[in-house]
């Protein structure tokens, strides 16, 4: 049977590198899931997860958002920030969380980036909503 070879990659890993049988990803104009012959395509990814179907397993990742290129069964994946859902540490997102939204909170701190901590609190709210269905589907 046919599979796809599909690679993530970060600017400081390649996070995954395998073959799988669909690659479901946050499309920014809504999720879409890849399957063997599909058409080329060329797409940016926003916050969100990344289900991975292989033979064996099924795998969840959160990323950042990104790229995403598929051309003859190949699916290259590009992103500042990608976590297998094995390696998210609950207890340091729920920190960076609590920092961002004490950020956030501050009216008096003028040097304080929004943006940035807007951006940080998304980050982790994605997080820890991976984690949490990923927990709920294992039960």
């Amino acid at each position: 049977m046919a599979e796809l070879n599909l690679e993530i990659t970060t600017p400081e890993k390649i996070v995954y590198s395998g073959n799988a049988k669909s690659v479901t990803v946050p499309g920014t104009k809504g999720g879409f899931e890849v399957l063997v012959n599909h058409a080329p395509i060329l797409s940016t990814l926003e916050i969100g997860s990344i289900k991975i179907v292989t033979e064996d397993v099924t795998k969840y990742c959160t990323t950042s958002g990104g790229t995403i290129e598929v051309v003859n069964n190949k699916i290259l994946i590009l992103s500042d920030a990608v976590e297998m859902i094995d390696d998210i540490d609950i207890e340091r997102v729920k920190s960076a969380k609590e920092r961002a939204v004490k950020r956030l909170s501050d009216k008096e701190n003028k040097d304080i980036d929004k943006d940035r901590a807007l951006a940080a609190k998304k980050r982790a709210e994605n997080r820890l909503k991976v984690v949490e269905m990923h927990l709920r589907t294992k039960a």
